[in-house]
């Protein structure tokens, strides 16, 4: 039995993504599927990761976050290099099967730059809408 890069086992046993969610999935041409991660207490829009079904199996039955690398192409647990770790608390596929809604608990920043969120300071300016117009 051989050790992935996120520190789960690996072998010809290893069980698939319920297959009830696996159609349920639009990957894209790479089989991929955006994953968002938010706070789950506060609501806070964390980041962005890509998930392929393994990625997806893997949080489903461990409680941690597994995204999929698209550069490195490989499986990478959050937390495990960094120590900032991501607790699955819910997970959500939204209506039309091309996106998931992580809500995890984070334990430091979520930003491989060290910010909290990828999103903090990194507004672009743009024109405010009005429901009133």
């Amino acid at each position: 039995m051989s050790t992935s890069n996120d520190g789960s086992n690996l072998s010809s046993e290893t069980p698939s993504l319920d297959p009830a969610i696996a159609d349920r999935l639009k990957r894209d041409g790479n089989g991929l599927v955006a994953a968002i991660a938010q706070q789950y207490d506060t609501g806070k829009v964390l980041m962005l990761g890509w998930m392929d079904d393994e990625a997806l199996r893997r949080t489903l039955s461990t409680g941690r976050v597994t995204f999929y690398s698209r550069s490195r192409q490989e499986y990478w647990r959050k937390g495990d290099t960094s120590g900032h770790f991501q607790f699955v608390k819910s997970v959500a596929l939204d209506c039309d099967g091309d996106a998931l809604l992580v809500q995890v608990d984070q334990v430091g920043a979520a930003c491989h730059t060290g910010t909290e969120s990828c999103f903090t300071d990194r507004a672009l300016p743009a024109v405010l809408g009005n429901r009133s117009e």
